[in-house]
């Protein structure tokens, strides 16, 4: 089975596709995973990458396109993947469709988990950092005992600079619009399955293997 996730940073992607690959037997496939795995290899796609990445430079999608490619062709994506964080624009998802053509397969799902605005910020904008051993706790969701003061080490919790809610905000506005194209492109085809990724952990993870399974 060739599956896509999708859905805004806080979603919950990371956290349900652990689950996921875990009940499909699958790989799941990062783009972040696949760049370091390609450049540790020394791949010619991954020596390319290596290139623009040392000089801080964005990697061109032909590069993008050719990691990933090369990543799916690999023996354990044999009987199908989970692919998490590609594409991320239109021209991206038209590449894929074609190298998976080419491969004689296609994407099953597009499972997209839905969550409000409000709730993202609150979660993302929620989450501390002990300074001291780097233990991650969340003012709302996983509170330490004693505020601003962690459980293991007693140091000092803070608040990443990128966690604040202006960038927060700045950040899930910038997916939205970014994404807004893709979601449509992969309804046009009848492959996009959306999920309601505010309901419990268990219940998301139930609703997806439902849809997956084909019985929603």
């Amino acid at each position: 089975m060739n599956i896509l996730f999708m859905g805004p940073p806080g979603a919950g992607k990371g956290t349900q596709a652990e689950r996921i690959v875990d009940q499909f037997a699958v790989p799941h496939i990062s783009t972040g995973d696949a760049f370091r795995l390609a450049m540790k290899q020394g791949t010619p796609m991954g020596q390319k990458a290596k290139e623009f990445v040392d000089q801080g430079l964005l990697v061109p999608d032909e590069i993008t396109n050719g990691i990933v490619r090369d990543r799916l062709l690999q023996d354990d994506c044999s009987k199908g993947f989970l692919l998490d964080g590609f594409p991320r624009t239109l021209q991206q998802a038209e590449a894929l469709d074609s190298m998976l053509a080419d491969m004689g397969r296609s994407i099953d799902h597009v499972v997209n988990l839905k969550v409000d605005r409000g709730l993202l910020l609150a979660r993302l904008t929620g989450r501390r950092i002990c300074k001291s051993c780097g233990s991650t706790y969340h003012v709302m969701f996983n509170p330490p005992k004693q505020e601003g003061v962690c459980d293991k080490c007693e140091g000092e919790l803070y608040q990443r600079s990128d966690d604040t809610e202006e960038k927060v905000g700045t950040r899930l506005d910038e997916y939205i619009s970014k994404t807004a194209p893709l979601l449509a492109y992969y309804e046009g085809k009848s492959q996009l399955r959306e999920v309601d990724g505010e309901q419990d952990i268990d219940v998301v993870t139930a609703e997806i293997v439902s849809v997956l399974r084909g019985s929603r």
